[in-house]
């Protein structure tokens, strides 16, 4: 399974999920829905599952013995294995649930999962909601003309990597990293934990110069691939560490003249206003 987290938001309540692209189904915590239902805290709804996963269990209810796990970040920031169920199954667990808010729920995750095939069909409306997402965030104009110029060369970088026979996974990851390596001079462990990150985007915390560095950098070798024609990871290694060297050069040459580092530890958290201060923004333009 090629995984996507996401945390998704029904009533101010927090529920994880995970993107399988290959199934193309949305896998939602099973915790994090009892919690909604119930209208109770994590722990309370852990004690809920834990009751009701064993009666139905008992009952032979084949669609919880169906049910397996996946790693989300509990609430103490650890990453543990959490029980999860798709659309169908949840679908008849809610039925086990009695609340007022399961019909509501229910519609809610129909609405998810035909937002998310609308995007894979359209990939346009994608990026459209992260506009949206990061408006509302309060991140600046430049900022995001920035992040989705960024979007765009990554696609062209991903599609060139996918002709040269480079796999998804830890192949891209490795590429990527070689990369950030030679334009920041820190791996992108080193770079997360330089900003104070732990699963943020790396790319949602950078600043206008350090994307415009981080795009240039991937740019240079999208171009450098094309020209080269690699095949396989380890000629595209080599082309990644070639390309994106011309951005770190100019990282240099630009700190020679402000006369101080441009890769900075300031994150997201650190410059954008509070949720409760920013100004809540319609879904579309016609309301």
């Amino acid at each position: 399974m090629t995984q996507k987290h996401k945390i998704q938001l029904f009533e101010e309540k927090k529920v994880r999920t995970v993107w399988d692209d290959e199934k193309e189904e949305w896998y939602f915590s099973i915790v994090d829905v009892c919690a909604v239902l119930t209208d109770s805290d994590y722990q309370t709804a852990r004690k809920y599952w834990k009751v009701l996963k064993g009666r139905l269990i008992k009952e032979g209810n084949e669609t919880v013995t169906n049910c397996y796990q996946l790693k989300f970040q509990a609430p103490d920031g650890k990453m543990r294995l959490t029980d999860v169920a798709d659309t169908e199954q949840l679908f008849r667990i809610i039925q086990s649930i009695p609340s007022k808010k399961a019909e509501p729920f229910k519609q809610w995750m129909a609405s998810v999962a035909k937002q998310r095939l609308d995007q894979l069909a359209d990939p346009e409306l994608s990026i459209e909601q992260a506009i949206l997402d990061w408006r509302r965030k309060g991140y600046s104009e430049s900022w995001i003309n920035n992040r989705v110029k960024s979007i765009e060369v990554r696609k062209a970088l991903t599609d060139e990597w996918d002709r040269a026979g480079v796999q998804q996974g830890q192949q891209y990851a490795s590429l990527t990293d070689i990369i950030t390596r030679e334009w920041s001079g820190k791996t992108t462990r080193q770079y997360k934990s330089f900003k104070g990150l732990k699963k943020e985007s790396l790319r949602d915390n950078m600043t206008n110069i350090e994307l415009a560095l981080n795009t240039l950098a991937e740019a240079s070798v999208t171009e450098i691939s094309k020209s080269k024609n690699p095949k396989g990871f380890r000629q595209s290694a080599a082309v990644a560490k070639e390309g994106s060297k011309i951005a770190g050069d100019a990282r240099k040459q630009l700190e020679q003249r402000v006369g101080h580092s441009v890769i900075s530890p300031t994150k997201a958290s650190d410059y954008l206003p509070p949720a409760e201060d920013v100004q809540s923004l319609p879904e579309n333009d016609d309301e």
